[in-house]
């Protein structure tokens, strides 16, 4: 591997991945990714006319015909969703597939006239890209680089230009026809922007790699940050840390299993090294990855366990009933539902202080007593309100409030006690606790 070669591969890959991260992103929050799938194959009709009309393999005529080709075939999904009553995915996959076919066809039909390789048009020639030069300030730069540039700039203009319309046509259509602005023109300006983009990437790398930048590092980053401006800017960085290291590793790592010299396609290791890092931003992300949802939900079933077992220790407190442990902890399992966690339980009862073990009997610390009496006040409250503000029948109304109550702080405790007045009694005439 050689810095000047393989420096110029990692180039233009960072490059390909900054151009489909910005209106790849685009489409993913608009839930719309499949979108830049259909669209990186729709244009392929459009760059087999431009090259029928022109004879060459000119950057405009092939950005004008598949920037046409893309519009033509959103056009034509909107069309035969409203119009045949095909659902929205049915209508894609119906257009998007018979423009590509339809393009394949013309590229083949040209390639005899045109240098134009069909194989290069699906699966790119990034390794070969760098041979292909022309001279740029008396230094020779790959001649991709420069119409890679030129959809990096227009995309980055295009997004500062029309950054507030694209993020509320994306976000709320209702609030922007309402402030004048159109979210079908902006769509379809949004699909002229892929597809120049996939214009400019296919010659270099190829449409799989240039679906897979479009969606992968966008989906990525929409689960470690929520501000579409972050987002941008993360879906940029992600793209290009999985185009350096897929060259990297396709330049390596088949070194390791076939022996030295061996080497594999760069854009399909780059278009695995997004999904990879795709698979690991979803499993470790802070708050949307798999691991933290799990963490999440373990640590909400702990609390939620917790909580029932004081508030079943502040019932029978309150009516006096005394009970040795094994009863107390027989109810737990059969009232409150907590028995794959009982030792859990009455270790965090113990560890933070909540309650104690004496005399063959549990008994509430103050401090424990003091959190139980704001979750049976939390319960009893909304067994109060709901059955003042909701048709919700009186044997269901326990049910309701067991689950709202593990929601309910002290600011939302006091709006309830302001809402249902003076009641001094739940509806089945158990007394609402003052707070503590």
């Amino acid at each position: 591997m050689t810095l000047d070669y393989d420096g110029w591969i990692i180039v233009i890959g960072v490059l390909v991945a900054a151009c489909c991260a910005i209106p790849g992103s685009w489409l993913v929050v608009r839930g719309m990714g499949m979108m830049g799938d259909a669209v990186s194959h729709a244009v392929l009709p459009g760059i087999a006319i431009g090259f029928l009309i022109s004879g060459t393999r000119s950057s405009t005529w092939m950005f004008a015909g598949a920037a046409v080709s893309g519009v033509i075939a959103a056009l034509a999904t909107q069309w035969v969703h409203r119009w045949g009553r095909v659902e929205r995915g049915a209508a894609m996959g119906l257009v998007f597939t018979s423009f590509f076919a339809f393009g394949l066809l013309l590229i083949v039909q040209t390639a005899d006239h045109v240098e134009l390789d069909p194989h290069c048009v699906l699966y790119g020639a990034i390794e070969l890209a760098p041979l292909d030069t022309v001279t740029l300030a008396g230094l020779p730069v790959p001649r991709i680089v420069m119409p890679l540039v030129v959809v990096l700039l227009g995309n980055l203009v295009c997004t500062a230009l029309f950054f507030k319309e694209s993020l509320i046509s994306a976000f709320d259509p209702g609030l922007a026809r309402a402030q004048g602005i159109h979210p079908r023109w902006m769509q379809y300006g949004l699909m002229i922007l892929t597809a120049a983009t996939c214009v400019a990437c296919f010659e270099a790398v190829g449409s799989i790699m240039t679906v897979a930048f479009l969606v992968a590092p966008p989906a990525a980053a929409m689960l470690l940050v929520r501000r579409m401006g972050v987002l941008l800017l993360w879906a940029v960085g992600l793209g290009a840390c999985a185009a350096a290291i897929g060259h990297l590793s396709a330049v390596t790592v088949p070194g390791w299993f076939f022996g030295r010299g061996m080497e594999t396609s760069t854009s399909g290791m780059m278009a695995v090294m997004a999904a990879m890092i795709f698979m690991v931003v979803a499993a470790v992300a802070p708050r949307r990855g798999v691991l933290a949802r799990w963490w999440i939900a373990r640590r909400d079933a702990a609390r939620v366990a917790l909580e029932d077992a004081l508030g079943l220790l502040f019932r029978l407190e309150e009516r006096g009933v005394s009970m040795a442990l094994d009863e107390v902890e027989s109810l737990w399992r059969s009232d409150v539902r907590i028995g794959p966690r009982l030792s859990h339980v009455k270790s965090m009862l113990r560890r933070r202080m909540l309650a104690q073990e004496n005399l063959g009997q549990w008994h509430l610390t103050d401090r424990g007593r003091g959190e139980a009496r704001d979750l049976v006040r939390a319960h009893r409250l909304w067994e109060t309100y709901l059955a003042g503000h909701s048709s919700i029948p009186m044997s269901h109304l326990h049910t309701a409030a067991e689950r709202l109550e593990h929601v309910t702080d002290a600011a939302m405790a006091a709006q309830l006690r302001s809402e249902v007045g003076p009641a001094e009694d739940d509806p089945h005439g158990r007394s609402i606790p003052r707070s503590s």
